[in-house]
């Protein structure tokens, strides 16, 4: 069987997780694969976005680097990042028939898609001298926090997967930061229980936590400033450069200028036509940043949710920068019926109807989920 195939017979949900299903199954082959030097990335927001400009810049200091992402907006090689380019077909049907001499079917067969993705793509990263691993989900039970790593990095923690993580913020922090091993990097955060948080587990596991704040200097903020003006960056995604610039530093390395651009990122406020951004942002965090963004603007929202998240809210952070609301159709079971997205649209007063084609003369923001995103782009013949 092929790997896509094998991968297609794999739910990419569960609603319920078998938490020592993984564990498991690495302790079965760990002795098999050579891991690099792992970067762990957590968090509610930016893990992507700060995982592309940490893994950009140690590639172009000379490290060969991976950088493992989720989910892919177009295609499975986006997951699969080697110095500046998606893996290729080749390498990961290389990874796919070399795991699969490790690994027993019957134990591949019952992994998730997340969970057997996650030792491909340690297969296709080991000639890599880094990898920087996001998380899939929380953090402390995540597959990605099986491996040792040299740096736990945590994005702003805020509300997302209620049903695994819990309803406070306390027990999503919680989960979240107890991935942490040796040494952490606590970027800026929403809640100041995060921070207390941190600080207590990382006493008990005797890891070293440095802040943002307490790590950032002038220097950097400086650059910040530069290339958030040169490239046009967000406040958000400053932010998240920044956090990747310091992580830099901490691994040993000096961070220039040359090192951190905008150009290695995709579908975090990324321009697709003169008049249309997209994101690939799907919580209330993200939809405050992206309304920050937009402040003094009117556009037309191309929007879809899944039903899960807090659609209401993150329409109502929106509501100030939304001239009028378009859904666009996405074919896939989690997305939100229509009549409850519409009940909410007429609640909070916003003029709404179907996605149809782009009018030049409007400003539009396409925003969501990945699923919406991809949605977007082939209907628009971006492919």
């Amino acid at each position: 069987m092929d790997l896509e195939s094998f991968l297609a017979a794999k739910p990419l949900f569960y609603d319920v997780i078998d938490y020592d299903r993984f564990p498991k199954a690495y302790a079965k082959i760990a002795h098999f694969l050579h891991l690099p030097k792992i970067i762990h990335i957590v968090g509610t927001n930016g893990k992507g976005s700060t995982g592309r400009f940490l893994a950009t810049a140690l590639s172009r200091a000379g490290k060969k680097t991976g950088h493992y992402t989720s989910p892919h907006i177009l295609q499975f090689n986006e997951r699969i990042w080697i110095d500046g380019e998606d893996v290729s077909d080749a390498t990961l049907n290389d990874a796919y028939q070399k795991l699969g001499k490790f690994l027993d079917t019957s134990t591949a067969e019952s992994l998730s898609y997340f969970e057997y993705t996650t030792l491909l793509a340690m297969v296709a990263f080991e000639s890599c001298e880094y990898v920087v691993l996001e998380a899939g989900l929380g953090g402390e039970f995540d597959a990605t926090n099986v491996f040792d790593k040299v740096l736990s990095i945590f994005t702003p923690i805020a509300f997302d997967h209620a049903a695994f993580l819990g309803s406070t913020i306390e027990s999503i922090a919680s989960t979240k930061l107890r991935s942490m091993q040796t040494n952490a990097l606590l970027g800026i955060q929403k809640y100041d229980e995060v921070q207390s948080i941190a600080h207590e587990i990382a006493v008990s596991k005797q890891c070293r936590l440095q802040t943002l704040q307490e790590s950032i200097d002038s220097r950097i903020r400086t650059r910040g400033l530069q290339l958030a003006l040169k490239n046009g960056l967000s406040e958000y995604l400053r932010d998240n450069c920044e956090l990747a610039m310091v992580a830099f530093e901490l691994l040993g390395y000096k961070a220039q200028e040359v090192y951190f651009d905008q150009k290695a990122l995709f579908g975090r406020l990324s321009k697709v036509a003169h008049n249309v951004t997209l994101d690939v942002g799907h919580n209330a965090l993200a939809a405050s940043a992206i309304a920050a963004a937009f402040q003094g603007k009117k556009i037309s929202l191309i929007y879809n949710s899944y039903g899960d998240k807090d659609y209401r809210e993150i329409l109502s952070l929106l509501a100030p920068i939304i001239d009028c609301v378009e859904i666009i159709t996405v074919d896939e079971e989690r997305i939100v019926e229509r009549p409850l997205l519409e009940a909410v649209l007429v609640e909070l007063g916003l003029t709404y109807g179907t996605f149809e084609s782009i009018d030049p003369q409007k400003e539009y923001l396409v925003f969501g989920s990945f699923s919406v995103a991809e949605a977007f782009l082939k209907r628009m013949g971006k492919l």
